[in-house]
């Protein structure tokens, strides 16, 4: 494949993963005018984040064995029209039960579109342009959340909640056309027997792992019922991990751990990710409940996040060539953690320029962080490329959804500890705590890890 075509590739993998991460959060800011239109309450609305992120949570860990079966080509195109048409059909949902519904199918649609398409971009790069090729997958991960407060806010207030879905129709038939025409099959494995009995123990897990972290993010917090869904998850999630190490062909195949390069970036990178998830998701709570900003007002703050991302873009593959992966990361880990303190310590006095320039520090060290792990991951992957890309993309989807309701259950705790910015100040200075954890295994690194792709 030319590199013309592979950078055409990576790009409509890009915007795929941007629809896909927006629609995790963007309902969100629009739940009061949907529960005005359907008759619920804005709580009951929450079911549809919860829905959307659960199904692809579930669903990740088939993706490989789907490609490997039925090829990239199809199986991509395929998640881009189900996404598409689930999208409009979640514009179109006339009661909550039929929106829950269009978000399950929207989330499957999800499930495979950006692991399969992140897999075909692997798997024609040669592995000196791995970095670039990272850079362009990983911005929407980063971009998506910062601006969906905003877009939500501004859709639902100046338009309809409905646009929210509709924006995906147009993008996504561009996404389907264009796939037809850049994706191609490559030489694939003879497929393996559907691992079972290990889909189902994932799902499980997973399922209600996730579900459970979603309880901490809503108004009254059910604690025991918390406390029994995470319960139940860890120990099925345990049996998951026993059975797919004693499994010949797992659905997820944990031995790419014994690559350093693959498990520092899916233990400590998780963690990063899910801290850094919980700064977009707490900062409009901060400005819009605390300091008194209208939400669009709120949402455009956060939007300096993304100037920090996108104005540190262009130099991160330059820092990673020249001071290696060991030296970013700790660098990103460190500033972020600074930055986070100072998140803490905000307040409505507190001039706006220097929020600002907080903000974007944040985002400048979020993006050179996202990027470092997200390229590592596959430093040292050769014949491993698909059970890693499915292993990777599975926990980096519970990494977010842990990051939120982490950054939920400390608001929570700080809400029963004081009033005004208490809460804010405890869940900032918890995520900051937490985030010591990737920094100190980052400085653990050897010195050399990533250089096959820094000297590719």
């Amino acid at each position: 494949m030319t590199p013309v075509r592979r950078n055409a590739v990576a790009v409509l993998v890009a915007g795929c993963f941007f629809m896909e991460n927006l629609d995790g959060t963007i309902v969100v800011t629009a739940a009061p005018m949907i529960a005005r239109d359907l008759g619920v309450t804005s709580a009951a609305v929450a079911v549809t984040v919860t829905a959307f992120l659960l199904t692809v949570a579930v669903l990740i860990p088939a993706s490989a064995w789907l490609t490997d079966r039925f090829g990239v080509r199809r199986v991509f195109t395929v998640a881009i029209a189900v996404f598409t048409l689930a999208s409009l059909l979640c514009a179109l949902s006339a009661t909550l039960p039929m929106l829950v519904g269009m978000r399950v199918l929207q989330g499957f649609g999800g499930a495979l579109m950006v692991p399969v398409g992140r897999l075909a971009v692997l798997r024609v790069t040669p592995r000196g342009g791995i970095i670039r090729a990272i850079a362009i997958l990983v911005w929407p991960g980063l971009v998506a959340p910062v601006i969906a407060p905003f877009l939500g806010g501004f859709l639902s207030t100046y338009l309809s909640w409905h646009w929210i879905f509709l924006i995906n129709v147009p993008l996504g038939v561009v996404a389907f056309a264009v796939a037809l025409r850049v994706v191609r099959d490559v030489e694939l494995p003879e497929s393996s027997r559907l691992d079972v009995v290990g889909f189902a123990l994932v799902a499980i897990g997973l399922g209600v792992l996730v579900w459970g972290s979603s309880l901490v993010t809503r108004e009254g917090v059910d604690v025991p019922g918390t406390l029994v869904a995470v319960s139940v998850g860890l120990v099925v999630t345990g049996v998951a991990v026993w059975h797919l190490l004693r499994t010949a062909a797992p659905i997820l195949d944990l031995r790419v751990f014994r690559f350093e390069s693959f498990r520092i970036a899916n233990v400590g990178g998780a963690v990063y990710r899910a801290t850094i998830s919980a700064v977009p998701f707490l900062l409009p709570l901060l400005f819009h409940d605390a300091f008194g900003w209208s939400a669009v007002n709120a949402g455009t703050a956060v939007l300096t996040l993304f100037v920090g991302n996108i104005g540190i873009k262009p130099a991160t593959t330059w820092m990673l060539h020249t001071f290696g992966f060991r030296a970013v990361l700790v660098a990103s880990n460190a500033v972020g953690i600074l930055c986070m303190v100072a998140m803490a310590f905000l307040t409505a006095a507190v001039p706006v320029l220097l929020i600002v320039v907080v903000l974007v520090g944040s985002g400048a060290a979020r993006s050179t962080g996202f990027t470092a792990y997200s390229t590592i991951t596959f430093a040292d992957i050769d014949d491993d490329m698909a059970a890693a890309n499915t292993l990777n993309a599975t926990l980096q989807q519970i990494a977010a959804g842990f990051g939120v309701a982490v950054g939920g259950m400390m608001l929570a705790v700080g809400s029963a500890l004081g009033p005004g910015l208490v809460p804010y100040r405890i869940a900032f200075l918890a995520i900051a705590a937490i985030t010591v954890f990737p920094l100190v295994e980052a400085l653990l690194l050897s010195s050399h890890a990533g250089r096959r792709l820094t000297q590719g």
